[in-house]
């Protein structure tokens, strides 16, 4: 069904179009899935990755340190790219952290946080000479332990579960009962213990909470946490050199949302840079971003394989689905499912539109990456490209799930 006005995504899209289609690392996309060799797969622009550092390092203060969150792409290549334009790299398992050592991040400037490290962990965290962020008071014990038995002394902070939450964001990390670092209100016990382990203490880590689009939520939640962090280093054992105030950068999706507004948020920023240099003189302060930093970089790109009408509705049935990019798809389930911003790859400027179902091959009716969407009309052969997709995609899905072949992943 052939329906002009049929509202279009409105996609916020980075990468040119050339003769009505995708160009992706120079490459028309139809090329670039040629040299692949298959789909679906997703890809990375270089480019576009050095490109938000820049507009970031531009709307920031220049001493204020910028780390990138490896959970929100772990890509070994990606990593290696971003390790040469950021000041450190937070890592979330000694898988992450090995990713990250090879790509020659330097270990005085990773840190680890969790809220389950595994004593083996703790281990080559120690061993490697990075910053572990304390999630619990079984760690100090742990890492003392450790300490003994191999004469290696933990670098450490204090990751501080706040009382507050980062208002308005995609997923709250901090503020009430949370498994993610230790209470405020317990922080001050949990120093003393760090005093009498013989651990060697640098700061604290704060994170409230991610993927917000309001600058007003994360200048006040990043004023909150430097005053808590300010508070919390009157009962520190030794001077405060590292503060990490967290992120929670968030990028748009979907319709009505609005690129982030990095001026008011680096206004405040420079102050508390400012306030530091007299009230923590010692302290490195970091902001630690991840899906902000790679998420616009990358689309998932999948090649269409059936054209289907059922009762009057078409579906376009391809290679690629959940199993890929669970959440494009729903995440197995939201009660309210939103679109991602979704094109014709190879059909960029249609005169025609339809609206249309995209779904994988899986079998369940759960594998719905676009749900009656207007889009190019498309045929068996064409490339769907799902935007935005350039964290928590390939990694964040049950590759295994029914036993489709695993999705691959470039950097171009």
């Amino acid at each position: 069904m052939n329906n002009r006005s049929s509202p279009v995504h409105a996609v916020i899209n980075p990468f040119p179009v050339q003769n009505g289609e995708l160009i992706v690392g120079g490459l028309p996309l139809s090329r670039l899935a040629a040299r692949v060799g298959q789909t679906p797969f997703y890809v990375y622009d270089r480019h576009l990755l050095t490109q938000r550092v820049g507009e970031l390092r531009a709307a920031l203060p220049t001493t204020l340190k910028l780390h990138y969150a490896m959970k929100a792409n772990p890509m070994p290549a990606l990593v290696c790219h971003m390790a040469g334009l950021v000041d450190g790299i937070d890592v979330a398992s000694a898988g992450e952290l090995q990713v990250a050592l090879d790509a020659g991040a330097n270990p005085r400037d990773i840190s680890f946080a969790g809220p389950g490290k595994r004593r083996s962990e703790l281990q080559q965290a120690v061993a490697a000479g990075i910053l572990i962020n304390i999630e619990s008071f079984r760690e100090v014990v742990e890492l003392a332990a450790i300490g003994d038995a191999t004469g290696y002394t933990a670098r450490i902070a204090v990751r501080v579960n706040p009382d507050f939450e980062l208002k308005s964001s995609g997923m709250k990390m901090g503020g009430g009962a949370k498994q993610f670092g230790v209470d405020a209100e317990q922080v001050p016990g949990l120093l003393a213990e760090i005093g009498r382990s013989g651990l060697a203490f640098e700061g604290f880590h704060l994170f409230a909470g991610s993927q917000n689009l309001r600058p007003e939520a994360i200048v006040e939640a990043q004023g909150k946490s430097y005053e808590l962090a300010l508070r919390l280093a009157q009962a520190a054992p030794s001077t405060v050199r590292f503060l990490n105030l967290g992120g929670g950068f968030g990028i748009p999706y979907f319709p009505g949302e609005q690129p982030l507004d990095l001026a008011p948020i680096g206004a405040n920023l420079a102050n508390i840079v400012e306030r530091a240099g007299h009230e923590l003189p010692a302290a490195e302060l970091v902001v630690e971003l991840g899906r902000y930093l790679v998420g616009e970089a990358g689309i998932y790109v999948t090649r269409i394989v059936d054209r289907k009408v059922s009762r009057g509705h078409t579906f376009l049935v391809c290679d690629g689905g959940l199993h890929h990019h669970l959440s494009a798809s729903g995440n197995f389930g939201q009660v309210i499912r939103k679109n991602y911003p979704v094109a014709i790859g190879n059909r960029m400027t249609p005169t025609e539109l339809e609206t249309v179902s995209v779904v994988g091959p899986l079998c369940t009716p759960l594998d719905l990456l676009a749900d009656r969407m207007a889009l190019a009309t498309a045929q068996a052969g064409d490339l769907v490209v799902i935007f935005q997709s350039g964290a928590y995609g390939i990694t964040a899905s049950p590759q295994a799930f029914l036993g489709h072949p695993a999705g691959i992943e470039l950097l171009v």
